[in-house]
């Protein structure tokens, strides 16, 4: 029997050939960014993900939802603490809204455990269980 991470690292090609075909559209730089680090795994946006987003808030800019219109800015103490790899502060947590679902349906199911918020004009990609920022999306 295997155990969990070596067949987690299985079905997601930590072994063998990684190819250039990620069909999540989640997958950095498959050289330069990949770590051991359990809560990050090298998830990210991709460029596909960064223009569907780009090509949204465009589309979307004059009727934004809460977290993504200019009023929901956050502070720059706030901002300074929303880093990648870094905890979503509790002083975050309250200013998270779901990302629009019409969004969310142009963009590629998120990896396993993690979703995407919003949060004060960024799109975030977290895991859902330890609170731990994967990428950032800043839009404007």
């Amino acid at each position: 029997m295997l155990s969990g991470k070596a067949a987690f690292a299985d079905r997601h090609g930590e072994h063998g050939d990684h190819g250039d075909h990620h069909g999540n559209g989640h997958w950095r730089d498959k050289h330069e960014d990949r770590d051991d680090d359990d809560d990050r795994r090298g998830y990210g946006f991709g460029d596909h993900d960064r223009d569907e987003i780009r090509g949204w808030y465009a589309a979307h800019y004059r009727d934004l939802p809460p977290g993504l219109a200019k009023k929901d800015r956050l502070p720059p103490g706030l901002e300074r603490q929303l880093v990648i790899r870094g905890t979503l502060p509790p002083g975050l947590e309250k200013r998270v809204y779901p990302v629009p679902v019409d969004l969310e349906r142009q963009l590629p199911p998120p990896p396993p455990e993690c979703d995407r918020v919003v949060i004060g004009g960024h799109i975030v990609l977290r895991n859902r269980n330890t609170n731990i920022v994967l990428d950032i999306f800043h839009l404007e």
